[in-house]
């Protein structure tokens, strides 16, 4: 048997949903209520060989699973092995380069196998800054494994259910590449670069950093919050702070990067308001999500959101002022039901329903003016069709819109579940769409809503995979 790894290292940070302030959160007036789930991409990180300082007497001998990879590089050869088992072939091998000048450190690929800009830069920036505290650059060779709970991605023709039984119940064998996968729009990326990483606030600005850099572009962030902090009212940070931290191996980068998450730099302090974490639903109220298995194209979206903007800013910031004025009437509602004990759920669920078919109605107008399809005539009949089962109080398509999963909030009753089941059984819809999309397989997602952000975990749930 081999012996254990020197060091075993398990955490996990959630997905979210950006129930209200698609679009908003780009720009810092506004604000969004963001709600973690119950759902986590999780990861396990082993040292397989100590670094030069550590010496070796903690080398492991690898597993089948990791032969090939780190333990077969030699005493004097820093590696990185990530794998994501639940997917076809995906793994990817990286050396460790100590860049000079200050540059920090960055990870090359091996083979030529198909890149992840997400585990590349996380790695990049992680290692950087833990090399720069240190005070050393000399990592060992590390083995990483990436789960997702099963929600994160649509069930695909490849799922294999008996076989993850076999290797560990709580995660599923999607059986396809992971560039194949639908996802479900949960934020597994943000979810992914957060876990990268290490004091919560340290740890928000370094996976801030990181996915912008991953991106190539300056998000909202809302859904790196929710990964560090859980659910949360969010306004999004400048993007300023991060424009001077440049790129990793350029000269400086690596105390650039100490700065910006150490918030060191007085010029451009972090500016990021998260508020209400934890935030709770009302006793008696559920959200769930509804996959529709199709997917958006978040990106080109904002974009065009953005371009609209600039070109009828008058119109736009009328429209823009009206969805946070009823946003935030719409979370206050939600938290004076969540805070007052004595609160008639079965009459004051009324006013939550009500200010969700004013948003809808204000995100309609979004759709209709801007040529995005934000919430586009299939997703409107979905949403009208479920909003009207007993017990649903209503629903939206979170975030930045499009074709994927909606979120609904319902009475946390069974039977409100059996009914909406009965629904998507066989659902069809019967509207042509106004953008051309079309929903598929309509199912019910086992995700929930949870509160809490990143955590540490208990190894032993990873049996089978890691």
């Amino acid at each position: 048997m081999a012996p254990r790894p020197s060091s075993v290292t398990a955490l996990s940070a959630p997905g979210k949903v950006l129930l209200t302030g698609g679009y908003l959160v780009l720009d810092r007036n506004y604000t969004g209520t963001v709600f973690a789930l119950d759902a986590r991409i999780h990861i396990v990180v082993q040292q397989l060989r100590r670094g030069a300082r550590g010496g070796t007497e903690g080398k492991a001998a690898p597993s089948e699973a990791q032969s090939g990879s780190a333990a077969e590089e030699g005493e004097g050869k820093d590696t990185i092995v990530v794998r994501s088992p639940q997917f076809v072939d995906a793994i990817w091998e990286y050396a460790i380069q100590r860049c000079e000048n200050g540059g920090g450190v960055k990870v090359i690929q091996k083979g030529e196998g198909r890149r992840n800009p997400f585990v590349e830069t996380s790695l990049n920036y992680a290692l950087t800054y833990i090399g720069y505290v240190a005070d050393s650059k000399d990592f060992g060779s590390l083995s990483i494994t990436i789960l997702a709970d099963n929600d994160y991605y649509s069930e695909t023709a490849g799922s294999r259910g008996p076989a993850s039984q076999a290797r560990g119940g709580r995660f599923v064998d999607f059986g396809v590449p992971l560039h194949e996968a639908h996802k479900t729009g949960l934020g597994s990326s943000a979810a992914l670069a957060e876990d990268l990483g290490a004091g919560r606030d340290k740890l928000h600005n370094l996976a801030q950093a990181a996915h912008c850099a991953a991106q190539g572009k300056v998000g909202s962030g809302f859904d790196v919050a929710a990964a560090v902090y859980g659910s949360c009212l969010y306004k999004r940070f400048s993007p300023a702070i991060l424009e001077s931290v440049g790129d990793v191996g350029s000269e400086g980068f690596e105390e650039r990067l100490f700065a910006v998450v150490e918030d060191a730099d007085p010029a451009h302090p972090w500016d990021t308001e998260c508020v209400d974490f934890g935030m709770q639903l009302p006793r008696g109220m559920q959200m769930v999500l509804c996959d529709v298995d199709c997917g958006s194209q978040t990106p080109s979206m904002v974009k065009k959101v953005l371009e609209w903007r600039r070109e009828n800013s008058k119109e736009a910031d009328i429209l823009w002022a009206s969805l946070q004025n009823n946003n935030e009437r719409l979370r206050q509602e939600l938290k004076r039901l969540a805070q007052d004990p004595d609160a008639n759920t079965d009459n004051e669920f009324t006013e939550i329903s009500t200010l969700i078919q004013r948003t809808r109605h204000h995100i309609r107008t979004m759709t209709r003016r801007t040529g995005v399809p934000i919430e586009p005539s299939v997703q409107t009949e979905l949403l009208d069709r479920a909003s009207e089962v007993e017990g649903v109080v209503g629903g939206v398509v979170p975030g930045a819109g499009g074709y994927d999963a909606i979120v609904l909030l319902l009475r946390d009753d069974p039977s409100v579940m059996g009914r909406l089941n009965e629904l998507f059984e066989n659902y069809e819809s019967m509207t042509e769409d106004d953008f051309g999309g079309k929903i598929g397989k309509v199912r019910l997602l086992g995700v929930r809503h949870g509160s809490e952000g990143v955590k540490n975990e208990v190894l032993d749930q990873y049996a089978g995979w890691v």
